[in-house]
Parts: C-alpha cells; structure tokens; sequence
C-alpha cells in the first residue's frame, strides 16, 4: 500500500521560509519520479515542481522558480520543498506525488498524500 505522508506545513509572514517534506512507503521510491501541486481556495491544483527519480533533473513552475528548491533522500524515501520568499499567494494546500516518468501534468501521477497547508500572511 503506497503511503505518501506531507508536514512541514504552517503560517508563516510574506518572505520567511517553510521546508515541506513528504515521507514516503509502499513503493520503489528511488526508481520514482516525484512532484509538488498545490490547490487553493476555488482554484484548480497546479503543478509546483518536480523531480527525476535520480534527482539529478528538477522543474519549476514559473511562479515559484529561484524561490523554491525541491530535493529528495533516496536512502530515507523522502522529498523535500524548500521554500523561501514566500509570499500571500503562495497560500495553498501542497501535496505530493509519485510518477513514472517525471512530468508537471497532474493527470500523469498515480499516488497523492494528504496535503499540507501553508499560509503566508501579508
């Protein structure tokens, strides 16, 4: 059973940093490509970044490029967001997901956790 399991998430000022991290179980997670969306209120969920099962190829939504860094730890099975800078519209439920083949498209990704909430106040 595939368990992907975000924290990290919080209420944090305009320009302070969160680190999100997925733990994640049930699956090969080192031959797993991996992602971040996120959702906010009324909007659709959209896709933040993205990483190779490797590690070694990262994408970035262009909202969020040069603020956010997205990693993983093969050898604990665990993903990471870290994020500065951030601002009010950053506002979101952020969720994790694992993929075959690394890809911004949410339709592509077969597991998804529960999602952590982040607020950043103005």
């Amino acid at each position: 059973q595939v368990q992907l399991v975000e924290s990290g998430g919080g209420l944090v000022q305009a320009g302070g940093s969160l680190r999100l991290s997925c733990a994640a179980s049930g699956l090969t997670f080192s031959r797993s490509a991996m992602g971040w969306f996120r959702q906010a209120p009324g909007k659709d969920r959209e896709f933040v970044s993205a990483v190779s099962w490797s590690g070694g190829s990262t994408f970035y939504a262009d909202s969020v490029k040069g603020r956010f860094t997205i990693s993983r730890d093969n050898t604990k099975n665990f993903l990471y967001l870290q994020m500065n800078s951030l601002k009010p519209e950053d506002t979101a439920i952020y969720y994790c997901a694992s993929t075959a083949v690394v890809t911004s498209r949410p339709e592509e990704y077969d597991y998804w956790g529960q999602g952590t909430q982040v607020t950043v106040s103005s």
